[in-house]
């Protein structure tokens, strides 16, 4: 039996484009002993996989060419040779990037009862629902009735921040890349103060959203958003190192904020993480955040491309601002 899955093709020299990837039929045998086999509902792009398709030492390995490419994805259990594993079962793996896989029950988890539909579960309830939520109250030591600021605001990640610091008691503020997106972030999603980062000065928006400065900054963006924002922090502030997608594709080392000094004389805290860090507090989470969801208190977004062979074109979308909440693939 055979099933279809995506390698990547060639190394990306900034903006990656299509023909970086490739759609190829690989074996799908039946499980083995412990093995169990599992067809995949959706798979989740993000942007820290660019990083991965540089051959570099990172805190994970590269991806090679012609290699079947990985990331978060959700199933259901279609044979098991596992005692931990029936058919029917909804599962978690980083086996995505193809429709269906057969596997050790290694690096599979069962998701047991589900409250919201599978994509879920790659975005609020999943790896970038629980980024913000370790990001914000434990990397940035929220407090109630501080102001935070938070770029790349509309994304997965970004939109669950902004959600939380407002259930938290909090100012908040956001910036993305259209009309639109700010009017999703003031409209529907409940933040104090968005703008778009084309129009105008970041640091003059980020006065005006927050006269008395900023406690917490949530950095997805890097590069001018955290030069702004330093700028406008508050003594003893905090800021979240969590990604830095407008350098992603930049083919040539991009100069640094050239106001880290601030962060002396204010006593600012800069603290990067990856999400893995904070595994001991995944429960916490998930209870937390299906609470949240299901209340309605996290209203959650998702931006859906249909079809592996369109797996290649939602990665590169999260680069041009495609997205508004999590970018996922649908089999």
């Amino acid at each position: 039996m055979q099933t279809r899955a995506v390698v990547l093709n060639e190394r990306p020299e900034g903006m990656p484009k299509s023909s970086d990837f490739a759609v190829i039929e690989t074996d799908l045998p039946d499980p083995g002993e412990g093995e169990v086999q599992v067809e995949n509902l959706c798979m989740s792009v993000d942007p820290y996989m660019r990083g991965r398709m540089v051959d570099r030492k990172s805190y994970v390995p590269p991806f090679q060419i012609g290699e079947v490419l990985t990331g978060g994805a959700i199933g259901r259990v279609t044979k098991s040779n596992n005692p931990g594993f029936a058919e029917g079962d909804h599962v978690t793996s980083h086996y995505g990037w193809r429709e269906a896989f057969t596997a050790s029950a290694e690096g599979i988890e069962k998701l047991g009862d589900i409250v919201a539909e599978p994509s879920a579960y790659l975005g609020a309830i999943g790896m970038p629902g629980m980024t913000a939520y370790v990001g914000l109250l434990e990397v940035g030591a929220l407090k109630e009735g501080e102001t935070v600021f938070v770029s790349g605001a509309a994304g997965a990640v970004g939109s669950i921040v902004g959600q939380i610091a407002k259930l938290k008691g909090c100012r908040v503020l956001g910036s993305a890349g259209s009309a639109d997106k700010v009017d999703l972030l003031t409209n529907e999603l409940g933040f104090d103060y968005a703008f778009n980062y084309k129009d105008g000065s970041i640091l003059g928006h980020l006065r005006e959203g927050a006269p008395d400065g900023l406690d917490v900054y949530f950095d997805n963006v890097g590069a001018d958003h955290l030069q702004a924002a330093i700028m406008h922090m508050r003594q003893f502030g905090r800021i979240p190192l969590c990604g830095a997608i407008a350098q992603y594709n930049d083919t040539e080392p991009r100069p640094g904020p050239n106001n880290l000094a601030v962060a002396i004389g204010l006593g600012l805290t800069l603290r990067g993480f990856i999400v893995s860090h904070f595994n001991h507090m995944a429960a916490d989470f998930r209870s937390d955040m299906e609470g949240w969801v299901t209340s309605g208190q996290i209203n959650y977004k998702e931006t859906t491309f249909n079809g592996i062979d369109q797996a290649g074109e939602a990665f590169i979308g999260l680069f041009t601002g495609a997205n508004t909440g999590k970018m996922v693939v649908n089999f």
